[in-house]
């Protein structure tokens, strides 16, 4: 029951890629207590019924999120998707969160200013305040902690300016860490690969995926993760 001195906490949604920063963004978040998380906002290309950016089949987002307990604020955008586009469809649900209560939404960003700048020039009035829970911590030690922490993850998509084919489908764990080229962040916050989280403190249970095909498509190397 409520004490007198009790207050409920702040609305926030988490932006959710299904990757392993914004899972441990949610984690960390959580840990804090600041705010109520009450869904996670993700970005889905209609065209291909798959994560922008991420290729993840929208079947794992669903089971991702039900694992997290985070009801999902879907935004699908078509491909190929213009940014006019896509900043239209991202207001509405911007707009329509705060219709119903939210402050703020977390993002797992760790230290590209141009594009915090970005998201805070998009919500700049709009009454929704960006968080960052991660900003600026040191990607080596962050990496580290997360694969200690219980995630467990496979790079969805590879840039291939950066990394070669073969590292699409491959596990995020120390042994990956060690066989990145020299240069690349641990992390991948310099585009050089994206993740699906399969486990880790922010899912009630594990879900189970293999990995399928790898498509070489715009620059880039995704592994089809199936759900298992």
């Amino acid at each position: 029951m409520p004490t007198r001195n009790s207050r409920a906490l702040p609305k926030a949604l988490i932006a959710w890629s299904t990757g392993k920063d914004s899972a441990w963004a949610l984690h960390q978040a959580r840990a804090a207590g600041e705010y109520d998380i009450v869904g996670a906002l993700t970005t889905v290309t209609d065209s291909f019924g798959r994560v922008s950016m991420h290729g993840v089949r929208e079947e794992l987002l669903m089971a991702q999120l039900d694992a997290a307990g985070l009801p999902a604020v879907v935004v699908r955008i078509p491909y190929p998707c213009r940014n006019e586009v896509y900043e239209r469809e991202m207001a509405k649900a911007v707009s329509d969160a705060k219709a119903r209560g939210v402050t703020h939404i977390i993002f797992g960003d760790l230290y590209l200013e141009d594009i915090r700048a970005y998201r805070e020039k998009n919500l700049a009035g709009t009454g929704i305040t960006p968080v960052f829970p991660l900003w600026l911590k040191p990607t080596a030690r962050l990496a580290r902690d997360m694969i200690d922490g219980g995630v467990e993850a496979h790079l969805a998509v590879v840039d291939l300016k950066k990394l070669p084919a073969a590292f699409a489908g491959r596990r995020f764990d120390a042994g990956l860490i060690g066989a990145l080229p020299a240069g690349s962040d641990p992390c991948g916050e310099n585009g050089e690969f994206h993740t699906f989280v399969s486990a880790g403190p922010m899912l009630a249970r594990k879900i189970a995926v293999r990995v399928g095909e790898t498509v070489e498509r715009d620059g880039f190397a995704f592994a089809d993760l199936v759900p298992g």
